[in-house]
């Protein structure tokens, strides 16, 4: 049985498939996860393969049968769409272990410590690598966006980033002002966006015109992949479990921590003199 994302489990496989089987895992990809709920005639006549073709791909990623696939597919899209009121729901007063503050404590530290682990163990490094290349990348413009709760990373990573380099934004929330601003996007732009479920259409929308005018885009996502990574050079996905019913950005903030750590090194002696004089000048405006 798959044991991640279906969308991951493929392309972690599409290199131990047959010609004819990835054919069949790249039409799912490309319309995912919609693809999934199509008949097999339907994929086979999209791949251009036989009906069997795509039997025997559901079977090498573990599936008894197609039915059993868009079982596990149409489970993967209600957690996707999962709300913080849903996910209480589900649980209720049913949370397993000592309910003293002492078992929330050791309850949270497995927890996180799991869900930071799992992260970057499952982070390939070739994506964290291109995430610098692309921010530390001098001639290149850089803003940030995020949701109802991940405006606070986008925040976060654009702090670190303007210490560090310049020419770095976070994209505006008034309505003017966000127009000029993406109406500016182009070639030489990095849109970094944070985008988790219950996600958000905009972002979506913002993806899509970055990558129609030459951009780049970084997706920070949940493990389910927003639909914005369609549009993405990168994508880094973190783990959300966390005692409550709210996703945890825990595990985001060590892959932006990570992220941070390999900027410096990528931006050197220039991220040394940005922030020292970033810092001569908050001394003399009396900012800090």
């Amino acid at each position: 049985m798959a044991s991640g994302t279906l969308a991951d489990d493929i392309r972690l496989k599409l290199g131990t498939l047959s010609p004819a089987e990835r054919k069949v895992g790249r039409v799912l990809l490309a319309a995912y996860p919609a693809a999934g709920f199509e008949t097999v005639a339907t994929i086979a006549e999209r791949a251009a393969v036989s009906a069997p073709t795509v039997l025997r791909f559901v079977a090498r990623l573990g599936y008894s049968g197609f039915p059993e696939f868009q079982a596990a597919l149409r489970t993967e899209l209600d957690q996707r769409n999962a709300s913080p009121l849903s996910l209480y729901e589900e649980t209720g007063d049913d949370i397993p272990g000592d309910d003293s503050a002492a078992g929330l404590m050791a309850r949270s530290s497995r927890l996180f410590t799991t869900a930071v682990a799992q992260t970057l163990a499952e982070t390939p490094p070739h994506d964290v690598e291109r995430a610098i290349a692309l921010l530390s990348d001098r001639k290149r413009r850089i803003t940030l966006v995020g949701g109802r709760f991940t405006h606070l990373l986008a925040q976060y990573l654009g702090l670190h980033l303007m210490q560090l380099r310049g020419d770095v934004h976070i994209l505006p929330g008034r309505d003017v002002e966000r127009a000029a601003a993406l109406a500016r996007l182009g070639r030489r732009d990095v849109l970094v966006v944070f985008d988790y479920r219950r996600y958000e259409s905009d972002k979506m929308a913002l993806a899509q015109l970055a990558q129609e005018q030459g951009g780049k885009v970084v997706v920070f996502t949940d493990t389910w992949l927003s639909p914005t990574s369609a549009h993405a050079e990168v994508v880094l996905p973190s783990q959300v479990t966390t005692p409550s019913p709210y996703d945890s950005l825990v595990p985001t903030l060590a892959v932006i921590e990570t992220v941070v750590a390999g900027l410096i090194t990528a931006l050197g002696d220039e991220a040394h003199q940005h922030m020292r004089h970033t810092e001569d000048v908050s001394r003399r405006t009396g900012l800090v």
